[in-house]
C-alpha cells in the first residue's frame, strides 16, 4: 500500500476563545492534487499557514514523507521539498522572468561555496527554460517581471513555485485576482504538470481556491472545512452530490 506524500493529523489552532481549526485530519497521496474549500472563516488560511510552517499548531501532526515536520518554518520545508505560491504576488519585479525562476531555486544549490562558484545561472537554467515553455511565458522571459500584465505574473508566481522540483506544492488561491479567461489556461497547465512534469517526478498539489469550477476541474480529491472542521472528503462527484456539503457552502 503507498504510504501519503503528506499526513495532517488532529491539527488544531486556537486565537484566544476562536478555534480557527479544530483537530483536522486529512492525506494526500503521491502525484494526487488535492482542494481545500469552505466558506470565509472555515479555516483554510490558519491550515494552509500551518502546513507552511508561518505559524506553529497548537496540537496535532504535520508529517511529510513519515517525518514530523510540524515545527519547521517555511525555509526548512522548502529545503524538505515543498514548494508553494501566495494569494499575492511575491515576484522580484525588477529581475527578469527568467531570473525569478533561477532565484526561487537557489537556496537548493548547497552550500554558499559552492553557489558562488556555480555556472551564473547557478546550473538552473536548463530547468527555468523548460518551465518557461511549459507555462507558455517564453516571449516575455527576458522581460523584468515587474513590466508584465497580472495575469502572466501570476504565471511565473506558479512556475516559481516548481523551480526547486518539489515533493508538494501549496498553492493558495492560483486563480485569485486573474482574469476569468486566464483561469482555465491555468487548470490546463496545473493538470499537465502534474500528469506530465518537467523532469519525471510528478508533484502532489494541495490547493485552496474560491472558484468552484476550478476545483472541480482540476482536484482528484476535495476538502470542506467549515467552521474549522472536516465536513467531508471526497471526489468531486461526491462533493457534488454531499447534501450536508450544499447546504452548508454551495448554497443547495
Amino acid at each position: 500500500m503507498t504510504a501519503p506524500l503528506l499526513k495532517v493529523t488532529g491539527l488544531k489552532k486556537s486565537y484566544g476563545a476562536i478555534q480557527a481549526v479544530a483537530g483536522v485530519s486529512f492525506e494526500v497521496m503521491p502525484g494526487e492534487i488535492f482542494g481545500v474549500i469552505g466558506p470565509n472563516g472555515s479555516g483554510k488560511t490558519t491550515l494552509f499557514n500551518s502546513m507552511l510552517g508561518q505559524i506553529t499548531p497548537d496540537a496535532g501532526t504535520i508529517e511529510l514523507n513519515g517525518k514530523n515536520v510540524s515545527r519547521l518554518g517555511p525555509m526548512a520545508l522548502n529545503r524538505l521539498g515543498v514548494g508553494r505560491t501566495f494569494q499575492t504576488l511575491q515576484v522580484f519585479g525588477k529581475m527578469t522572468v527568467r531570473d525569478n525562476l533561477i532565484v526561487a531555486a537557489q537556496e537548493h544549490q548547497g552550500s554558499m561555496f559552492g553557489r558562488i562558484f556555480a555556472p551564473t545561472d547557478s546550473g538552473l537554467g536548463a530547468r527555468a527554460d523548460a518551465l518557461i515553455d511549459r507555462f507558455r511565458i517564453r516571449h516575455v522571459a527576458h522581460l523584468k517581471a515587474g513590466t508584465l500584465s497580472y495575469g502572466q505574473q501570476k504565471l511565473v508566481d506558479i512556475a516559481m513555485a516548481f523551480m526547486s522540483e518539489p515533493d508538494l506544492v501549496l498553492l493558495d488561491e492560483p486563480c485569485a485576482g486573474v482574469n476569468p479567461a486566464l483561469v482555465g489556461s491555468i487548470s490546463t497547465l496545473l493538470g499537465d504538470l502534474n500528469r506530465n512534469p518537467v523532469d519525471g517526478k510528478r508533484s502532489s498539489f494541495v490547493v485552496i481556491e474560491h472558484n468552484m469550477d476550478f476545483v472541480m476541474g482540476l482536484c482528484h480529491r476535495i476538502m470542506v472545512l467549515v467552521e474549522g472542521q472536516v465536513m467531508a472528503i471526497g471526489t468531486p462527484a461526491e462533493i457534488r452530490g454531499n447534501r450536508q456539503v450544499l447546504e452548508a457552502y454551495l448554497g443547495g
